[in-house]
């Protein structure tokens, strides 16, 4: 079970329930022992009465019965007297028939009775008018019973309600107490999404700490992101002046005599600033730091394809398909590297024309880049993707800049899948997994 306002409304539904119960039942139990004790005395008072007004009369013991309760006097009263004399016995007109049960022991006890009564019985032993003597008397308990019933189907009623009543007060204070871990939770989706760069919410003490924590932690991964990619970009700056002394050297005539050591050279140093242009680019990717600053399609597509055209001419027939106010929830950085790659590399490549698609659903983000170029055979496609190495370094002709394409798709957990235009050219597809799903 993984709520928290489930687990703390299933452990109050549980101590209400037994401690309700416990309660209650105790309750009953002290009640009913009370209503006993007072019956007791009652009985007692009673059997005392009757002794009192035995006499004897004539050698033989008998009852004065206008002492007794007049109760004794109506057939099934439920108050019943029996006094066991030696050699008779006397009863009381209530019982008409019937017989009491009688006790074993002196004291209380509880028997059936004459009309499906049910008796408290008080058994109590004597010695007076030089006999002993023995009288039982007892009272129907059913009335008693049936109210303790009742009481106990009302209590029910009465308990539950109140269970039910507490539980929704529970619910709406839980709710109340813990909003704010909802606000947290939703400027966290929105931090992640880059709609916000802080957290800012009027928080408990208790949360106080942890959002601090966390704006604490953006800020420093912001800022060692922002040094990282300075840093890169400086030492980037800094070996390529030394490359292109190199380039330029290699170039020149001292090595007119030896062609075989220029092209060796050439080559070795081809192969290094194209390796660190990929390196370089790799490490300045954000890929799961919280972005900053996501990639707005509305404000950046026009200024990227203007570029785009001024490098490559007015012959292409550039345009972008996307819905509006599409926000790409990734690093702004980021995604202008791997469309401004994409659609550089379909711009050489593409004859006339050069299509880029974006569209949004609800398990993520597309992205299409078509030319009319020549294209890339499916054989090659699938033998380059499968070997896991720079695409600029192997296919036919095509992509620069795919190799860092594939980097920063690796680094979104997304999925670079090449395939073939309408109209015949190279068709590349990316698949970016929303933000939420691509942390799973």
């Amino acid at each position: 079970m993984r709520s928290l306002q489930a687990r703390l409304s299933i452990g109050l539904l549980g101590v209400l329930a037994v401690g309700g119960l416990a309660f209650a039942q105790a309750g009953l139990w002290l009640f009913e022992k009370g209503i006993e004790a007072y019956l007791a005395n009652n009985l007692r008072s009673q059997s005392e009465t009757l002794l009192l007004a035995l006499v004897r009369e004539q050698g033989e013991i008998g009852l004065l019965e206008e002492r007794a309760l007049p109760a004794y006097q109506r057939a099934f009263s439920g108050y019943y007297y029996e006094i066991n004399l030696p050699g008779r016995q006397l009863r009381s007109r209530s019982l008409w028939d019937a017989q009491l049960p009688a006790p074993a022991q002196p004291g209380l006890s509880r028997a059936p009775g004459p009309d499906n009564q049910e008796l408290i019985l008080l058994r109590s032993d004597y010695r007076r008018l030089g006999s002993s003597i023995s009288i039982t008397v007892g009272q129907d308990y059913t009335p008693i019973h049936e109210s303790f019933d009742r009481v106990r189907y009302w209590g029910g009623v009465v308990g539950v309600t109140l269970l039910v009543l507490l539980l929704g007060l529970q619910r709406w204070m839980l709710k109340r107490a813990l909003r704010p871990l909802e606000m947290t939770r939703i400027q966290l989706a929105q931090l992640q999404r880059g709609e916000r760069s802080q957290l800012q919410l009027a928080a408990p003490l208790e949360l106080t700490p942890l959002i601090d924590q966390i704006n604490h932690l953006q800020a420093h991964t912001e800022d060692s992101l922002h040094k990282a990619r300075t840093a890169l970009g400086n030492m980037g700056h800094a070996l390529k002046t030394p490359l292109a002394v190199l380039f330029s050297q290699v170039n020149g005539p001292r090595l007119d005599a030896d062609p075989v050591l220029r092209a060796a050279m050439l080559e070795q140093l081809t192969q290094v600033q194209a390796r660190l242009d990929k390196e370089l680019s790799r490490a300045r990717l954000a890929g799961e730091a919280l972005p900053g600053v996501p990639f707005d399609c509305d404000a950046e597509l026009p200024g990227l394809f203007a570029t785009l055209q001024s490098i490559h001419g007015n012959h292409l027939s550039m345009k972008w398909i996307s819905p509006p106010a599409l926000v790409l929830p990734w690093d702004r950085e980021d995604v202008l590297e791997m469309l401004g790659n994409l659609l550089d590399n379909a711009c050489k490549w593409g004859d006339s024309q050069v299509c880029l698609t974006l569209s949004a659903n609800p398990e993520g983000y597309n992205i299409d880049v078509e030319d009319d170029g020549p294209g890339i055979a499916p054989a090659v496609r699938e033998q380059v993707l499968a070997r896991g190495e720079r695409l600029d370094e192997t296919a036919m002709g095509h992509g620069l800049g795919l190799g860092i394409v594939r980097d920063i798709v690796d680094a979104c957990h997304g999925r670079l899948v090449l395939g073939s235009s309408v109209s015949g050219g190279l068709r590349v597809s990316v698949t970016l997994p929303n933000r939420s799903r691509a942390q799973l």
